[in-house]
């Protein structure tokens, strides 16, 4: 008798195939050398796999995995931000210059600059940026985070964030909200008047609903919303649903809450920025562990895209990809999409993001429409990070914990790279949001991290 053979095939895919038609029972493991055997590529992981960069790695992981961000108020950057300037705009990503941002940024600038009172219309404030007369700044290195085409200027109430444990304090905006407002790249009437709004309504009355409630523990309410389908990136209604809730006695306290009570209930996303504004609050703090291979910094700019690892202060950069996995809004598609855009990413470094997608059937719609989509997208980052969170668990992975800590060494073995849920602008014509998906980080900045972290060592 002729047993039939049972047959694992390291490697090539055809030989499984070959193996698969003449009947016999084959399991194919996918093999290949790291980084593509590249001999440059492949030294340098050689040379950071060390109980020293170990070491280092695990204290980066506790410090995101274990300390605690908390929110204390709500004040104009002016007077928190440390380095703003007078006339300066904070915006996403990396270093920037006035010729190569974006259309959708420079919208959104032009608004900031009228919302400011610097001009008296978006064609002053356009001459006023050509004119190098207003300073642009990336927010991460002000300690802040801004989502998507942001332009934060001095006088714009931001969320202040602690993390009392790691000794940082950290920035973002409040959420503007959906429709017609700067961040998604409008520079109308009423988006310059939702700016005025936040400065002159919204800002104080949160600031002293905060003050009234104490500090807000963000990741404890992240948390919670992981575990009601939240990604806490691009779907984030159950957190706001509960931060709201907490807030309820103290807006209800408020004088003339009305206003402000409108615009909350129209803003589905109004957790994104608080949650960022946490997640900044760990990374300034894991940045602080030298030689380290762990991803802290990672943010996009419409033009560029550039990471940070712990201890560096240097950004790689390479050219902001396109949003794949897309859903457009009817009458739109991919040809009208601008690049990647905002420091939202922070999120996906702290166990957020593309690591919660699993939990999320929302998010699942722009992947295939299956959970089984979803788990594929946490798979790659788990296949990317050094740890899984202990705080962030996902009930459709039987309570495990969400992928945490990027690490740039294996991103460059495996050639993945993180996957960030996001929206998208319109790149040329100001109509501001026209649909969201995933955009998938370049393998160039992590090679080019990677190479440089071996160098120092």
């Amino acid at each position: 008798m002729i047993e039939v053979p049972r047959v694992i095939n390291l490697g090539l895919q055809a030989f499984a195939d070959a193996v698969a038609a003449q009947g016999a029972a084959v399991v194919h493991v996918e093999a290949r050398p790291p980084a593509r055997g590249d001999p440059v590529l492949v030294r340098a992981l050689t040379d950071l796999y060390s109980a020293d960069l170990e070491a280092a790695n695990a204290e980066v992981v506790r410090r995101l995995d274990r300390e605690v961000s908390y929110v204390v108020g709500v004040r104009p950057a002016k007077d928190v931000i440390p380095g703003i300037g007078e006339r300066m705009i904070l915006h996403a990503g990396p270093p920037i210059a006035w010729a190569a941002v974006c259309d959708p940024l420079r919208r959104s600038m032009r608004a900031a600059v009228v919302a400011e009172g610097w001009a008296d219309d978006l064609a002053g404030a356009d001459r006023m940026l050509a004119g190098g007369k207003v300073a642009l700044a990336a927010a991460n290195e002000h300690d802040t985070v801004v989502p998507l085409a942001t332009a934060l200027g001095p006088g714009m109430p931001v969320w202040v964030v602690d993390n009392p444990l790691g000794g940082t304090r950290a920035f973002a905006p409040l959420g503007q909200g959906p429709g017609d407002v700067a961040w998604l790249g409008r520079e109308s009437a009423a988006a310059i008047e939702r700016l005025v709004f936040l400065r002159e309504v919204a800002g104080p009355k949160l600031n002293t609903i905060v003050e009234r409630m104490g500090p807000i523990d963000v990741f404890a309410i992240a948390a919670q919303g992981v575990q009601m389908g939240d990604d806490v990136h691009m779907r984030v209604q159950a957190s706001t649903n509960l931060l709201l809730r907490s807030m309820l006695p103290e807006i209800a306290a408020v004088d003339d809450a009305v206003p402000l009570c409108a615009y909350l209930s129209a803003n589905h996303l109004f957790f994104l920025t608080v949650a960022m504004a946490g997640a900044k609050a760990l990374t300034l703090s894991a940045e602080r562990v030298p030689g380290s291979s762990i991803v802290t910094t990672m943010a996009r700019n419409g033009t560029t895209y550039g990471v940070k690892l712990a201890g560096e202060r240097r950004w790689f950069v390479a050219d902001s990809p396109a949003v794949e996995a897309a859903l457009f809004y009817a009458g739109y598609g991919p040809q009208d999409a601008a690049p990647d855009i905002g420091d939202s990413a922070v999120l996906e470094l702290v166990g957020l993001g593309g690591s919660a997608t699993a939990g999320s059937p929302a998010v699942a719609a722009f992947l295939g429409g299956s959970m089984a989509d979803a788990a594929r997208v946490t798979g790659e980052m788990r296949r990317i990070c050094a740890a899984e969170s202990t705080r962030f668990k996902l009930p459709t992975m039987d309570f495990r914990g969400t992928p945490l800590g990027v690490d740039v060494r294996k991103a460059v073995e495996t050639e993945v790279t993180p996957r960030v849920n996001t929206g998208i602008l319109h790149a040329r014509d100001g109509t501001g949001q026209i649909g969201a998906g995933v955009a998938t980080a370049p393998l160039r900045v992590f090679q080019a991290a990677l190479l440089a972290l071996a160098e120092v060592r």
